[in-house]
């Protein structure tokens, strides 16, 4: 049987033509061999796993090519490319620094370096994962990296640049590789299945791209672990389950859940997620990115950054639409401070539902911290609304004949300069002439009564109205029946438009004060907070319903009535005993035949 070989060895890259997503480095390598501008020393950084020791490999490959092609690249024919090829140059060194990390190994190194190539032009030493050096290996290396031989070329690579001193990095030309592309990983791994006869779909390769991270070696390994696993067929479906990644059916199923407030779904998707063995952070850290990509979808200009399967791409910019970014900002708060604690938390599972139940009443919370803020104190202030003014004390004039009305007419004008709610201000100062009294007071006049301000303000209604050819409705005095018919039609105008105070508003008990007052009685806190954010539309529905102009309600808090539940005290060893032997008497016989003597 033929040995195995895994696909990041049997795919490596042999030329710098065939390395994916590097391009910027190849190009700058094939130009320098090709005008022979080639430095002593290279320092290849970045993330694992994305060509720094193949391109170092093809490196020392080309610049010992015998029949260099015109493009730059090595032919591939020649004895040094064969002997390269098969493992047998003499003029390419490797050394791993992770396990030869000694001044001692540095010193070996040198002393190798003192003797030039039997064949070729060039002796290439690879140093793989160079910060693990120690610093004197570092400083026993420097007067050699600085000015080594012509024959000798050193090549570093490093996944961490930060780590290797100044004086290292100043001596070396620094190529920094980054993180292959989703695409181009794609790419890359749609040609080897099509190589190696694998059936394998689009979006089963997108997700494998995603999971790798950039790195080529992890994608190409999770790849034949795939392959393993299908017996040559890969799916979307099972490389979900075999990478053990949470499908993102159930975040798109339990955001739905969040913006219909519906917690027994949440509860229910999260119970079917938890006993397919999926951990409670990698749902959080699962749904915090959902989220990320929501929020991204939100603006056209980064929709590049969104990294998920092209087959989920239109369902996520559906979903965005539903909520605004600051519902999306908030739940993302909410997911990062619930997976910080994670590892704190005793019951791992309750602190996951308590972070669903709060995502679950997000939108309220955001309603109500919107309401305590003063949102929408601003929204009623932005409409036309009364003139405050001070109130106008009564005004003392003598009692003559000639103006014995004159200061019960100048109260009535007073109060209809008050409670005129649709005055400019510039009129009102018009009409606010000011008043002189006489100088002699002989008696001062008390200010009517409310119902004769009442009735001489509907007197003055009537007259104005019949002056413009309208018809005056009288305000009708409160009656519980039509309170609570209206009532119950404000409740179900917020049902139809979805907002949840009407539960609030459900439960409160109605009681009236007098024929243009009631109060509203609700037992806890959140009801009158509920109450008080649909306060302002629900009594201009009422006075409308009701036609009653001068209709007020007052909101009341009381502690609701408490169950105790008196619970059976235990009972000593005393009772129990008696209790025993009152059903089974036998058991009282057994100790008196025993003489047994009872510790109770």
């Amino acid at each position: 049987m033929e040995k195995f070989v895994v696909s990041a060895r049997k795919y490596r890259p042999q030329a710098f033509d065939t390395v994916v997503g590097q391009q910027h480095i190849t190009t700058t390598l094939k130009n320098a061999i090709q005008n022979n501008h080639l430095a002593h020393a290279f320092l290849f950084c970045g993330p694992r796993g994305v060509g720094k020791t193949t391109c170092a490999r093809i490196l020392a490959k080309t610049i010992n090519c015998e029949n260099l092609q015109k493009d730059g690249e090595a032919c591939n024919t020649c004895e040094s490319c064969i002997s390269f090829n098969n493992g047998s140059s003499m003029n390419v060194h490797e050394l791993d620094a992770a396990s030869n990390n000694s001044v001692d190994d540095i010193r070996s190194l040198v002393e190798q370096v003192r003797f030039s190539p039997q064949a070729g032009k060039y002796k290439v030493y690879i140093i793989d994962e160079v910060h693990m050096l120690s610093a004197s290996a570092f400083n026993a290396f420097l007067k050699t990296l600085e000015e080594p031989p012509s024959y000798a070329i050193f090549i570093l690579a490093t996944t961490e640049k930060h780590k290797i001193l100044p004086t290292i990095l100043s001596r070396c030309q620094i190529f920094d590789f980054k993180r292959i592309t989703l695409q181009d990983t794609v790419d890359h791994l749609a040609g080897i299945a099509t190589k190696e006869n694998i059936k394998a779909s689009d979006a089963a390769l997108q997700l494998i791209a995603q999971k790798s991270e950039g790195c080529m070696r992890d994608a190409l390994s999770i790849l034949d672990k795939i392959v393993s696993f299908t017996n040559g067929e890969v799916t979307y479906e099972n490389t979900i389950e075999h990478l053990n990644i949470l499908d993102a059916d159930y975040y798109f199923k339990l955001f739905d859940c969040m913006l219909a407030q519906d917690l027994a779904g949440a509860m229910l998707l999260f119970d079917d997620i938890n006993k397919k063995g999926f951990e409670g952070d990698m749902v959080l850290n699962g749904f915090a990115e959902f989220l990320r990509n929501l929020l991204i979808c939100k603006d056209e200009r980064i929709v590049v950054l969104l990294e998920v399967v092209e087959s989920f791409k239109g369902r996520y910019t559906e979903a965005a639409k539903k909520c605004d970014a600051a519902y999306i900002i908030s739940g993302l708060n909410l997911l990062n401070e619930a997976e910080i604690n994670f590892r704190a938390a005793r019951n791992k599972r309750l602190h996951v539902e308590l972070a669903l139940i709060k995502l679950c009443y997000l939108s309220q919370a955001l309603e109500l911290t919107a309401s305590a803020a003063g949102i929408d104190k601003k929204k009623a202030v932005d409409g036309v609304k009364a003139v405050a003014f001070k109130v106008i004390n009564p005004i003392a004039v003598p009692l003559t004949s000639k103006n014995k009305t004159a200061p019960q007419q100048a109260v009535q004008e007073a109060k209809l300069v008050i409670e005129t709610p649709l005055l400019k201000p510039s009129v009102v100062e018009e009409k606010k002439a000011p008043y002189q009294p006489s100088p002699v007071q002989e008696k001062i006049v008390q200010p009517s009564s409310p119902k004769t301000r009442l009735s001489s303000l509907d007197a003055l209604r009537k007259k104005i109205a019949t002056e413009n050819g309208q018809q005056v409705i009288a305000d009708k005095p409160l009656e519980m029946e039509s309170l609570q018919a209206a009532w119950k039609k404000f409740i179900e105008r917020l049902k139809e438009q979805k907002r949840p105070a009407w539960q609030s508003y459900e439960m409160a008990q109605l009681v009236i004060k007098d024929d243009t007052c009631f109060e509203a009685i609700v037992t806890n806190k959140i009801n009158e907070k509920f109450i008080e954010l649909e306060r302002k539309d629900a009594g201009e529905f009422l006075q409308q319903e009701l036609s009653n102009r001068l209709l007020k309600f007052t909101i009341t808090l009381v502690d609701g009535p408490k169950d105790y539940v008196v619970a059976d005290a235990p009972l000593s060893a005393k009772d129990q005993y008696l209790k025993i032997i009152e059903q089974y008497p036998l058991i009282k016989e057994l100790k008196d035949r025993l003489r047994l003597e009872l510790d109770y």
